[in-house]
């Protein structure tokens, strides 16, 4: 018998290592000698053009103070790690089908962005100027955009309606900058109708940020200076999953009632706050991070979503609590682990204290 399953495992790696290699044959195939010395003739001479992947083009870490020009079949253009300064349209003048521009780690300054050279590049989805001199968000930009990193910059401004036609966008990162609670206004992220992700961790907030775009999945909040949850707050972006707001200094009366009993959140970092108590949270939480707060005990009476005589019950599975990871480590919690705790969470696969 294990004969025969590791016979069919090796005939299958055999069909998928042959398709692979074939697949290949025909990239290198179709690459003949007289499309490589076109390739090699049109490459710039500080980049590296590679023949298996002619709509790529790698300038990174080669000390670049300036983009070189850009060929005219170039998709993906990597120039990260440089010294570069300036964007201009004029290396990007023959450049059509654009989607991918990583700029991270260069010396680029919002009055060394031309007006104009971003948003000209109609196809561009993906733009990355993480670790740069920002000051503020770059505008305008292609209407096409579905990732912005904008990581590890010095922004502290976010100028007005910068995201209004930027509807694609699926993922906007400005964590690590320094903005301030009144450069997010209630119509900063306007536009932004398809957003996933929103990172704003490791900046100067006090307050959670106003009108977070109604689809957002994943917010992160990490490492500012939160204190308060408003009431009601995640009712305007009911499909948040995943909610970070680790290294803040959230207290139990900055947390309304039910501010976290909310049935879309599956994911709840609260590590490293001022919460003496667990607050209440939602049948269908599976993943709670607790960790490094002032807790001292834990009732699994208290927090259990539903009534402990439900849980009690093995034949009820309508609103079974879906909890599965605890991490209340870094508190003042002695062990055991409360038994109440385990009969409300049947389905826990680790805690920590």
């Amino acid at each position: 018998m294990t004969l025969k399953v590791y016979t069919s495992l090796l005939l299958l790696f055999l069909v998928v290592y042959s398709a692979w290699t074939r697949t290949v044959r025909q990239v290198y195939d179709e690459l003949d000698p007289e499309h490589w010395s076109h390739y090699t003739s049109e490459c710039p001479r500080e980049c590296f053009c590679p023949p298996s992947f002619p709509n790529a083009l790698y300038c990174d870490n080669k000390g670049l103070k300036e983009i070189p020009p850009i060929p005219a079949r170039i998709w993906y253009l990597y120039l990260q790690n440089n010294l570069i300064e300036t964007v201009s349209e004029k290396p990007f003048a023959n450049t059509t089908h654009l989607r991918w521009i990583n700029l991270n780690k260069n010396k680029i300054t919002n009055s060394g962005i031309e007006i104009g050279a971003l948003s000209k590049l109609k196809r561009l989805l993906y733009l990355f100027l993480e670790d740069n001199l920002l000051e503020e968000v770059p505008a305008p930009l292609p209407v096409g955009l579905e990732q912005l990193r904008l990581a590890r910059n010095k922004i502290s401004r976010i100028p007005e309606g910068v995201f209004n036609n930027l509807a694609n966008l699926t993922m906007l990162d400005l964590h690590q900058n320094s903005l301030l609670d009144s450069a997010l206004q209630s119509d900063t992220f306007q536009g932004l109708s398809n957003l996933m992700q929103l990172n704003i961790a490791k900046n100067s907030l006090k307050k959670m940020p106003l009108s977070i775009p109604a689809n957002t999945l994943q917010l992160f909040l990490d490492n500012n200076s939160i204190e308060v949850i408003p009431e009601n707050y995640f009712s305007a972006i009911p499909k948040v999953t995943f909610l970070r707001l680790n290294y803040n200094k959230l207290s139990d009366n900055g947390i309304p009632p039910n501010g976290f009993n909310v049935s879309s959140i599956l994911d709840l970092q609260l590590s490293h706050n001022q919460l003496t108590k667990i607050p209440p949270i939602n049948a269908h939480l599976e993943h709670l991070h607790l960790d490094h707060n002032k807790i001292k005990s834990v009732n699994g009476t208290q927090i259990c979503p539903v009534s402990i005589a439900l849980a009690e019950d093995y034949g009820y599975h309508g609103n079974l609590p879906r909890l599965r990871y605890l991490r209340l480590d870094g508190n003042e919690i002695q062990p055991p682990i409360p038994l109440d705790i385990m009969v409300c969470f049947r389905l826990l696969q680790a805690v920590i204290i």
